[in-house]
C-alpha cells in the first residue's frame, strides 16, 4: 500500500515537496470527533521547513486523501549523540479540519461580534429544523462562509445536502460547537464529517448505513487478527432530566420533568442519573427528551469491542464500510455482535506495511477514549451551569 505525505498551507496551496523517511504514521479517524495523528520523520531541512505553525499534513492512502487538518504539534524534536542518531528526529501530530470546527463555541448572535453580544442577544440560539439543517446552519454561520470575516476558517464550505435527519430543536448558548453538533445528531444518529476535495475543506452530515451483512469480520474470513470484549452493566437506564431554572434563583419558573427509559434495564438492573437542562422551560419542542438520549448515549454503553483488522481484496476500510457504519464481528466463541464503527487506525512502518484497526461498539474502557468521555462530561455540565446566569 502506498502512503504519501504533503504539507498545506492554510490556504490549501501545498508548501513543498512529499515529506520524506517517515518512519512511523498513526492516524485514528472517529466517529463525530476530531481525528488524531501521528508521524515521525528525519529531521532533514527540506522536511523542517515545512513543518511551520498554520500548516496542514495529507495523508493520502493509494491516491486518496484518508487525512487532512492541522499539524497540533508541528516539530517535537529529538537528538541524541549517543544514538548516533545524525540529524535527529521530529515528531509530528495532527488532526482533521473537524479540530478547527471544534475550537468554535456557539455565539447566541452569530451575526455580531463577541464584544456586541447584549443581554438581549445574551440569548439561547434556538433553531428548529431538520437534524442536517440544524448542523449545517451552526457550522455556516459560526466558522464557515456565513460567518463573520474574523471567523471564518479559511476554504471551509457546506457540503451536498444528504437529506437525512429528522425535525426536532437544538438550543445552544456559548457551547463548544462540536457539542452542539452532536446534540443535533443524537436523535437520528447521524455521522458529521470534514474532507478536502480540491481546494475546498467541506462540511457534510450522512446517515451511517447498516452493513452487518457485508462488512463482516471474522477469524474465518481471514479479516480479524484480534479482537477484545468486555460486557459491563450500564451506567445509567433512567435519565432524569429537569428543565426550567434553579427555584432559589427564579421563584417564578417552573420545573419540568422528563424521564428518558433505555431497555437496558430489563436486561440489567434500573439505575438513575440527573439530567439538568437549565433554560429550557418544557418538553413541548422535544429538547429535554433529546437530553435524555444523549445522556443515555454516554451512561449506557453495555459492551466494549476492540477489533484489529486486516484489509482484503472483498472488504476495506474507507471503500467497503465507514465510521458510524453498523458491522458485525463474529468472535471465536460463535457469539456475532454488531455494533457501530466508532475508530479507524491507520498504522504504517517501511518494514511492516499498514495495519488497519477497527473500534467496534462503544470503546469507552481505554484510557484516550475514557479521558475524552470525562472531559466533555466536564464540559457538557460547566456549560449548564453557565446556562443558569442567564
Amino acid at each position: 500500500m502506498a502512503i504519501e505525505l504533503l504539507v498545506t498551507d492554510r490556504n490549501l496551496n501545498w508548501v513543498g515537496d512529499p515529506l520524506e523517511g517517515c518512519t512511523k504514521l498513526s492516524c485514528d479517524l472517529n466517529f463525530n470527533r476530531p481525528a488524531a495523528g501521528e508521524i515521525t520523520l528525519p529531521a532533514w531541512p527540506w522536511n523542517m521547513q515545512q513543518l511551520q505553525p498554520g500548516n496542514r499534513l495529507v495523508v493520502i492512502r493509494d491516491g486518496a486523501i484518508w487525512c487532512a487538518g492541522p499539524m497540533e504539534e508541528p516539530q517535537n524534536y529529538t537528538w541524541d549523540l549517543e544514538a548516533n542518531a545524525g540529524v535527529g528526529s521530529v515528531t509530528v501530530r495532527f488532526s482533521d479540519d473537524l479540530a478547527r470546527i471544534a475550537g468554535y463555541i456557539t455565539y447566541p448572535n452569530p451575526a455580531v461580534p463577541f464584544a456586541s453580544q447584549t443581554t438581549t442577544s445574551d440569548a439561547v440560539r434556538k433553531i428548529t429544523a431538520n437534524a442536517e439543517t440544524i448542523m449545517r446552519a451552526l457550522v455556516n454561520e459560526n466558522c464557515g462562509p456565513a460567518a463573520l470575516a474574523a471567523r471564518r476558517i479559511e476554504h471551509l464550505v457546506l457540503d451536498a445536502v444528504a437529506g437525512v435527519g429528522t425535525t426536532q430543536t437544538v438550543s445552544t448558548r456559548f457551547e463548544p460547537l462540536l457539542d452542539a453538533l452532536r446534540t443535533a445528531a443524537a436523535t437520528d444518529q447521524l455521522g458529521f464529517r470534514t474532507r478536502q476535495v480540491g481546494d475546498e475543506i467541506r462540511f457534510g452530515v450522512y446517515a451511517p448505513v447498516d452493513r452487518t451483512a457485508t462488512a463482516r469480520f471474522s477469524h474465518g474470513l481471514g479479516n480479524l487478527r484480534k479482537v477484545s470484549f468486555t460486557m459491563g452493566a450500564p451506567t445509567g437506564t433512567s435519565e432524569l432530566v429537569m428543565g426550567g431554572n434553579d427555584p432559589a434563583d427564579d421563584p417564578d419558573n417552573e420545573r419540568a420533568y422528563v424521564e428518558v427509559v433505555s431497555g437496558a434495564a430489563a436486561d440489567w438492573y434500573r439505575v438513575e442519573r440527573l439530567v439538568e437542562k437549565s433554560g429550557t422551560d418544557d418538553d413541548s419542542e422535544g429538547e429535554l427528551t433529546q437530553a435524555g438520549r444523549l445522556a443515555l448515549g454516554n451512561d449506557n454503553p453495555q459492551a466494549s469491542l476492540a477489533t484489529e483488522t486486516v484489509d482484503t481484496a472483498d472488504l476495506r476500510a474507507g471503500r467497503d464500510y465507514g465510521l458510524g457504519d453498523r458491522v458485525a464481528v463474529v468472535l471465536p466463541t460463535g457469539l456475532e455482535i454488531d455494533d457501530i464503527v466508532q475508530t479507524i487506525r491507520l498504522e504504517y512502518t517501511p518494514d511492516e506495511g499498514e495495519v488497519v484497526t477497527t473500534v467496534v461498539g462503544n470503546a469507552d474502557r481505554t484510557t484516550t477514549t475514557r479521558t475524552v468521555w470525562t472531559i466533555r462530561d466536564l464540559a457538557y455540565r460547566l456549560g449548564q451551569m453557565e446556562a443558569k446566569g442567564r
